[in-house]
């Protein structure tokens, strides 16, 4: 109903949803067209210490067929990350299909940019590009199979491992969201008090003006031989 709030429901079904939503958020593919030289950014929300693996393939259009083919070898893309302070976390040149890996230091947007070296690739020139990408992050970017395989793990201990990157994903995800809760704080703050002083600030101006034009008149009257 719309009258039900989270706050009301049991705190199992609130960690279920919060699982959820981690479970939903951590994982998205997508594919986008790029021309020529052309650059094409993300921005990904990002806790601090979390993996992300981004896994990507591109087709080149064909003119004479009016379809989308694979790219020739000779085609590669350049992945280039920033966090959310400009630092380059990530700057690398891969192949036409590749994977790049990067893990956060920092909390925050991190921004994801890719571009084709289509300057050196004279049969892409004047074409287009389709790219698609799919972002892991978190506990999405593990491999459970090949964890299993090289641990030897039964499948109930598999779960279990699934369930502890789990929970660990969603503790940074809390931790995450009381950075932003604080900084949010801070800004509000700092904004309030600029507020206030600009207020006050005015206060005094109309004062000095009020004084001023009080004096002022007072001289004038004087002088006129008024008062």
């Amino acid at each position: 109903m719309a009258g039900v709030g989270v706050e009301r429901l049991p705190a199992m079904v609130r960690f279920s949803l919060l699982v959820l939503a981690v479970c939903a958020a951590g994982a998205h593919g997508l594919y986008f067209h790029i021309g020529e030289t052309e650059k094409r950014c993300f921005i990904e929300e990002i806790p601090d210490e979390t993996m992300v693996i981004g896994n990507y393939r591109t087709q080149m259009w064909d003119k004479q067929k009016e379809v989308f083919l694979p790219s020739t070898p000779g085609l590669g893309m350049h992945v280039e990350v920033k966090d959310p302070d400009g630092k380059v976390v990530l700057s690398r040149q891969y192949g036409s299909e590749g994977r790049f890996t990067f893990t956060s230091h920092t909390p925050g947007d991190h921004q994801i940019c890719l571009h084709s070296n289509s300057t050196r690739m004279a049969l892409f020139a004047g074409g287009k590009l389709r790219v698609h990408l799919d972002i892991q992050v978190g506990e999405h970017a593990n491999n459970y199979p090949e964890i299993a395989a090289k641990d030897k793990l039964t499948e109930l201990q598999l779960r279990a491992r699934q369930l502890l990157d789990q929970v660990e994903q969603i503790q940074k995800e809390q931790d995450y969201q009381r950075y932003r809760e604080e900084r949010f704080r801070l800004t509000s703050e700092s904004t309030n008090q600029r507020v206030l002083w600009w207020s006050i600030a005015q206060t005094a101006i109309l004062i000095l003006t009020g004084i001023w034009q009080m004096r002022h008149l007072k001289s004038f009257f004087e002088a006129k031989k008024l008062v």
